[in-house]
């Protein structure tokens, strides 16, 4: 019995997918629940199980075709069985050959688009380091690779060289939710600073403590998303969206985190912060940045959102003005810690501080709201006991 393979459905705010990798070819044995296809959204790489087991019948999406939800994308035989010997079946007095020519066989591996790559960036796939699941190679990967060999060409003294790369899929969404952001709200940004003296007291105090009870690192991202919830509860407009001629308000914190992924900047949600503990919010943000590294980010993971915090200091920003994540009214962008002479007691003393910029539509929120929720943030970092006592 012939059985579909199908796109997993997709969110409505996902309006198609791309084919980047076929894992089988038509005749291959396949098992159930075994990825035979990877798709690309503008958020994740999703893997598509296999429904049954067999022999894939045929491929009917090819490599680079753009897909929709619950499009058909091949089918499997059920229950067959590959005419094509097996690895195990094949004769021990072989296993030499095929060691010799183990690059030649970890390229078969590889999708189409990918041996094309290779090819035309003149890379061994025995160089490249695959980021996509188990490691496989994936066209993003032979690019980087050929960017770290292009140094080793000789080029003539004098001669302007130019590489035209195509965006990945997940690049081109960022640019146009980036373009929407600025075209389509009225965004404003507003500035404060924060010693983080106490923050940094508090925690070296309790870190290892924390750490031992918890199985959680302490950092600073944790308190900074408590005390977000706090001041978000505080000034509901900040935690807002609109739609159409509607303020929509939500009686819950989802705070998006920005992280970087290999293929891009990507925002994993952190679910009702407001009742979530700091342990919880720590080993949450390590568990995203650990799926991410290893483009395992689900769409449940990525969907949705409040309010966001991106945090420019861990690459070493002073000072930005992060761009809203539409249809959220407001991001808080946190930055670099630097000691800087401040006057406290009309003295001079030396204090480790960071800047903080709150980006918000100004058609929801007004400049005193935006104002005084940063402030709030101010005022519960610089006294971290008012973040546990919600006060």
């Amino acid at each position: 019995m012939s059985v579909e393979i199908k796109t997993p459905q997709l969110p409505e705010s996902v309006a198609d997918a791309l084919v980047v990798t076929w894992f089988k070819k038509a005749g291959d044995t396949v098992e159930q629940d075994e990825p035979i296809v990877e798709i690309e959204t503008d958020k994740v790489v999703l893997e598509v199980p296999a429904p049954a087991s067999g022999v894939i019948e045929s491929i009917i999406e090819d490599v680079d075709s753009t897909v929709i939800s619950e499009q058909l994308l091949g089918t499997i035989t059920e229950g067959a069985v590959s005419a094509a010997p097996t690895e195990e079946a094949a004769p021990a007095a072989a296993a030499p050959a095929v060691e010799a020519s183990a690059p030649a066989a970890a390229g078969g591996q590889t999708s189409p688009a990918v041996r094309k790559a290779l090819d035309e960036k003149g890379v061994s796939a025995s160089d490249v380091t695959g980021s996509g699941k188990n490691g496989r190679i994936l066209k993003e990967d032979v690019a980087a690779a050929g960017k770290k060999a292009a140094p080793e060409a000789v080029i003539p003294t004098g001669e302007r060289v130019e590489e035209r790369v195509p965006m990945t899929r997940l690049r081109k969404r960022i640019a146009e939710r980036l373009l929407e952001a600025t075209q389509t709200t009225a965004m404003l940004t507003t500035f404060n600073e924060i010693n983080m003296q106490p923050l940094m007291e508090m925690r070296s105090k309790y870190k290892e403590q924390f750490e031992k009870e918890h199985d959680a690192r302490l950092g600073f991202m944790s308190l900074f998303v408590k005390a977000a919830s706090i001041a978000l509860q505080r000034f509901p407009e900040v935690n807002a969206s609109i739609d159409g001629d509607d303020i929509v308000y939500h009686s819950y914190c989802d705070i998006g985190i920005a992280v970087s992924a290999p293929r891009g900047l990507v925002v994993p949600v952190l679910r009702n912060t407001e009742k979530m503990s700091m342990a919880d919010v720590e080993s949450t943000i390590v568990n995203y940045a650990m799926k991410a590294k290893a483009n395992k980010l689900e769409m449940d993971d990525l969907t949705g959102g409040t309010f966001t915090i991106t945090n420019g200091g861990t690459f070493g920003s002073l000072l930005s003005t992060p761009i809203l994540n539409p249809p959220q009214s407001a991001i808080l962008g946190m930055h670099n810690i630097v000691k800087r002479v401040m006057v406290e007691n009309d003295e001079m003393v030396i204090r480790p501080m960071m800047y903080v910029a709150l980006s918000y539509d100004h058609r929801i929120i007004d400049g005193k709201g935006a104002v005084l929720f940063l402030r709030t943030i101010k005022e519960l970092v610089e006294d971290p006991h008012r973040i546990l006592l919600e006060i």
